[in-house]
């Protein structure tokens, strides 16, 4: 059953209707609080699912990535972005990489300063 948000224009407090899609526009809201009739629906977010194949579909233009060999910002823009929409905790090393490029350090410089950062991912530094 549907939850329905409204405010009430009496005493200005929010609340919550559960009611069916054949009721709404039919019954009567009343606020809770103060019993009146004066009530506003709110209208919420909405928020659509999406499977891992159709979000990484947005990556796979790859003007999306011009110029951000020049602009760190942009670039950290884009990995908190993406990190967002796959939803995995990436940890804290991850977060202030991406903190530093949004304040506009270069990668390289952010390499330098953090020596050990991708060590545990067990790759060659060799290549």
């Amino acid at each position: 059953m549907p939850i329905y948000d409204f405010r009430c224009s009496s005493c200005r407090k929010r609340f919550e209707v559960f009611m069916s899609y054949q009721d709404y526009g039919q019954l009567p809201v009343h606020c809770p609080h103060c019993k009146s009739d004066q009530v506003s629906r709110l209208i919420n977010r909405v928020r659509i699912a999406r499977s891992d194949d159709s979000i990484l579909d947005n990556y796979d233009d790859p003007s999306q990535l011009d110029g951000l060999e020049e602009d760190p910002r942009a670039l950290g823009r884009m990995m908190r972005k993406m990190s967002r929409e796959v939803g995995e905790d990436v940890g804290p090393e991850f977060d202030e990489v991406v903190d530093r490029l949004e304040k506009g350090q270069s990668p390289e410089e952010i390499e330098q300063s953090m020596p050990d950062l991708g060590s545990e991912l067990g790759g060659d530094d060799d290549y």
